[in-house]
């Protein structure tokens, strides 16, 4: 089917009807891939003059530069989908913005899996010199704390954060274990237990203090690779984040509750 550039946007955003606190759902972890409509709608929507449009197999970029679209690999095991995932891969799973809190079903990560060379062609790469010249300082919740986190100026993500810390700083004194002090920004460094770079050396992630965070590696998997799903972050939070194109480590069966990172591709921006 031949989608319009705003249909292919509504159709690729809409992964699920939210649920409410009342109901039980659950969500496939082999979803079908998107059509390369779809996904070339949501590219373009989520990187506007950054990205330009996919051509056949081909992601092209406003400047001509092109990266592969599908590696040619076919569906990968969990495993190789986290380590070596191409753009489509990135869209395997969709994002439940706006839902219920759920344990999240066995290896169900919707945002986990990033193609390396798509981030380093939007966002640079923190290993080279320059690259801190597209971070800003971002005042942090100036109300209730005030620091300045540095975060990238590209596509918006510093702005976008600016307006999650505007909404959170209107929040009651409640939830303020859960803001600050934060446990950092910007870090070129790679995921943990991986050789990937993380979202922290792209400037795009943010994890919130430690007081109530959990994260699987901390608590660690049964003998039979699953793991037990814990959480203590509001939901209120969450959907502020989600609101300005954030994803939530929370959603994933991997979890990692105090991280945020901005994924505009994933979750549409307000």
């Amino acid at each position: 089917m031949d989608l319009s550039v705003n249909a292919a946007v509504r159709l690729a955003f809409r992964v699920a009807p939210a649920c409410s606190a009342l109901l039980v759902c659950a969500w496939p972890v082999e979803a079908e891939v998107p059509a390369t409509a779809e996904i070339s709608a949501r590219l373009v929507a989520a990187y506007p003059g950054i990205l330009k449009t996919v051509e056949g197999n081909e992601v092209v970029f406003a400047d001509g530069g092109k990266l592969p679209l599908d590696d040619g690999k076919g569906i990968k095991t969990a495993k190789d989908w986290l380590e070596n995932p191409d753009i489509e891969d990135m869209f395997r799973h969709a994002y439940p913005a706006e839902a219920a809190f759920m344990p999240p079903e066995k290896d169900f990560d919707p945002g986990r899996a990033r193609n390396e060379a798509f981030f380093t062609k939007v966002y640079g790469d923190c290993r080279q010199p320059g690259f801190e010249k597209n971070l800003v300082n971002v005042s942090w919740l100036p109300k209730k704390w005030g620091a300045k986190l540095q975060f990238s100026k590209i596509n918006g993500a510093a702005e976008h954060l600016k307006a999650v810390s505007a909404e959170l700083d209107q929040l009651s004194g409640k939830f303020n274990v859960d803001l600050f002090p934060t446990a950092g920004t910007y870090n070129c460094r790679v995921v943990a237990g991986t050789k990937a770079m993380s979202p922290h050396g792209f400037g795009i992630a943010i994890d919130i203090a430690l007081k109530h965070s959990a994260y699987w590696r901390w608590d660690g998997a049964k003998p039979d690779g699953s793991i037990k799903y814990t959480n203590k972050i509001p939901l209120d939070i969450v959907l502020i984040f989600e609101k300005h194109g954030f994803i939530w480590g929370g959603r994933w069966s991997h979890y990692d509750t105090m991280h945020f990172e901005y994924r505009p591709e994933m979750v549409a921006r307000k």
